[in-house]
C-alpha cells in the first residue's frame, strides 16, 4: 500500500500514538496557515524574539551618550532619531526589547502553571478546597490589575525582577477560574472515573489525564495576556517603579520623552510604537490559537 508522507500526516486512522500526534499537528498548522491575520501575529513575535536574542548584534550601545547628537531627528545615520542624552534611540529600542521578552516569559512561566494547578485543585476536589480557593481568587478578581501591581512595587521595591513577581501575583487568578470551569466539565468522565478504579493517584490524574485537556485553553489566554503584560511593565516603566535609568526599558523610554512629544515627538513615539506593535503581535496570535485549539470555534 503506497502512500504519500502527506497523505500519511493527514491520515484520519493513524497508526501509533506519535502519528496521531504528528497528524493533529500538521492540522493545527494547517488551521494557524489559513488565518492571515494570525500569521501576521505570529511575524510579529517572531520578529520580536529574534531582536531580543540577535539584535543586539547590529546596533550600538543603548547607553553610549553624544550630547553632540542629542534631539536629532530620524536620519540615515540614527534611523529613529536620538534622545535627550544623544543616545541613539533604535539601538535602545533593540536592547529593550530583550527587557520585554524577559518579562513576559518570566510572567508567563509563573502564572501559567500556578493559575492551571489552583484551578484544577478547585475544580476536582470540590467543596471547602473549591470555594476557599475561588474566594482567595475572586480578592484578587476584585482589585485592578495595575493598582495592585503598583502596590506591590512599592512594597517590594522597584527593578525589573520585583516588576515581574508584581505582575505575576496579580495576574494568575483568570488562569485558575478557567482550569477550574474546564475540570469541573470533565472531573466526572468515563476515563477519569476509570483512572480512580485503577487506583491511579490524584497527582497521575490531575497531571496525566486533566491537565492535558486544560493545558489548550491556558496557553490560548496565556498568549492574548502577553499583550497585557508588555503594557503593564511599560506602565510600571512610564510611572519609574519598572525598569530603572539607563536600561532601555520601552516604558522608561516614553516617560523620558513625554516632554518633547511636542517638538521632538520620535523620542516618545518610537518606543510606543514599539509597544503597539508588540502587544498586537500577541493578540493576533492568540486569535489564531484560539481557533487551533477551540473546535467549537470552527
Amino acid at each position: 500500500m503506497n502512500t504519500t508522507f502527506a497523505e500519511w500526516l493527514t491520515t484520519d486512522r493513524p497508526a501509533s500514538r506519535a502519528q496521531a500526534r504528528l497528524v493533529r499537528l500538521t492540522l493545527s498548522f494547517r488551521t494557524l496557515l489559513a488565518n492571515r491575520l494570525a500569521l501576521l501575529g505570529l511575524a510579529i513575535v517572531l520578529a520580536l524574539l529574534v531582536l531580543a536574542l540577535a539584535g543586539h548584534w547590529f546596533v550600538g550601545s543603548p547607553t553610549d551618550q553624544v550630547l553632540a547628537n542629542r534631539l536629532l531627528p530620524p536620519s540615515a545615520e540614527h534611523w529613529f532619531g536620538t534622545d535627550e542624552l544623544g543616545r541613539d534611540i533604535l539601538a535602545r529600542i533593540v536592547h529593550g526589547s530583550q527587557i520585554t521578552v524577559r518579562i513576559v516569559l518570566m510572567v508567563s512561566l509563573i502564572v501559567g502553571p500556578f493559575g492551571l494547578m489552583v484551578g484544577m485543585v478547585a475544580g476536582y476536589f470540590g467543596g471547602a478546597v473549591d470555594a476557599i480557593l475561588m474566594r482567595i481568587t475572586d480578592i484578587f478578581l476584585s482589585l485592578p490589575r495595575l493598582v495592585l501591581a503598583l502596590a506591590f512595587v512599592a512594597a517590594l521595591g522597584t527593578g525589573i525582577n520585583n516588576a515581574i513577581i508584581a505582575i505575576a501575583v496579580t495576574s494568575w487568578p483568570p488562569y485558575a477560574r478557567l482550569a477550574r470551569a474546564e475540570t469541573l466539565s470533565i472531573r466526572n468522565s468515563d476515563f477519569v472515573r476509570m483512572a480512580q478504579l485503577q487506583g491511579a493517584s490524584t497527582l497521575r490524574i490531575l497531571f496525566n489525564h486533566i491537565a492535558p485537556l486544560c493545558l489548550a485553553s491556558v496557553v490560548v489566554r496565556l498568549t492574548f495576556d502577553m499583550s497585557g503584560t508588555i503594557l503593564t511593565a511599560a506602565g510600571l516603566g512610564f510611572l519609574g517603579l519598572g525598569a530603572q535609568p539607563p536600561q532601555p526599558e520601552w516604558g522608561l523610554m516614553v516617560a523620558a520623552g513625554r516632554q518633547y512629544v511636542l517638538d521632538q515627538w520620535w523620542v516618545a513615539t518610537m518606543p510606543g510604537i514599539a509597544i503597539f506593535i508588540a502587544s498586537l503581535g500577541f493578540n493576533l496570535l492568540g486569535d489564531g490559537l484560539r481557533d487551533v485549539f477551540d473546535a467549537r470555534s470552527s
